[in-house]
């Protein structure tokens, strides 16, 4: 059963009719939802895509961003729940990661139902401490320097237009909070086949960090480095689409 994509924190660019899975894509620091906008066209046709809009971004930028991941989490599932109702899957890179596995941790916990497949990217283990020093608390131009250090992302139109740069600060030093305040609590590792993908060249995360994703899961655990720095994502997307292609096929969720 199809149902209409009406929740703020939903975005459904392209809806494909008799599709038998959805796949809700989680952004990254600073993103919204439209960093998935051309999924759906190298998704298999059985697949859905959903993207989640958090607030403080695009479509919801009047409203204030979450600082912690909890809340956030929270807040989400009880409305997003009704898009539950057929075998789905999650995909999140870096910070997107980090909220998708806490997602289908609350779903799991709370409402008795998880992810059929958890594809996480560009982010270290949960269980794994935060290797480097908090700069969310640092001032403005500080902030902005040690981000384009560790992650050099921040588009140059932003950096370039105040007014912009003064819109995004605030959604940007959040999500950056969120990270760097994350408490890992120990839980049963997820029942679900867990995808964990990095790039070759990210300075960022590290293979090892990716490859502890094992403990998360008791169900199979696959790790794919591809070419590319932390924004892999980007510039090796049709590599990554056809590895999450193959992963789904490969699942034993029923179609």
């Amino acid at each position: 059963m199809m149902i209409a994509a009406t929740s703020a924190w939903v975005t459904h660019p392209r809806p494909k009719p008799g599709t038998r899975l959805r796949l809700f894509g989680f952004p990254y620091a600073g993103c919204g939802a439209s960093v998935y906008r051309n999924w759906p066209l190298a998704l298999p046709a059985y697949v859905d895509l959903f993207s989640i809009q958090f607030p403080g971004r695009e479509s919801r930028l009047k409203e204030k961003p979450h600082e912690c991941i909890p809340s956030l989490v929270n807040a989400m599932a009880q409305d997003i729940l009704p898009y539950f109702d057929v075998p789905f899957v999650f995909f999140g890179h870096s910070m997107g990661a980090l909220i998708a596995f806490e997602l289908a941790r609350y779903l799991r916990r709370v409402h008795g139902v998880s992810p059929v497949h958890l594809f996480v990217s560009g982010h270290r283990a949960p269980h794994l401490p935060n290797p480097f020093p908090r700069m969310h608390h640092l001032p403005d131009d500080l902030f902005l320097q040690e981000m384009q250090n560790r992650y050099a992302g921040i588009p140059a139109v932003i950096l370039q237009d105040a007014e912009l740069l003064r819109l995004f600060m605030p959604t940007l030093r959040a999500d950056i909070k969120m990270i760097e305040t994350y408490i890992h609590v120990d839980d049963r590792p997820l029942d679900c086949p867990i995808s964990a993908f990095g790039g070759l060249e990210d300075a960022v995360v590290s293979e090892y960090e990716l490859a502890a994703w094992q403990l998360q899961t008791h169900a199979p655990f696959s790790l794919r480095m591809l070419p590319g720095d932390h924004f892999f994502v980007q510039t090796s997307q049709p590599l990554l689409m056809k590895a999450i292609a193959h992963d789904l096929a490969n699942n034993s969720f029923a179609v």
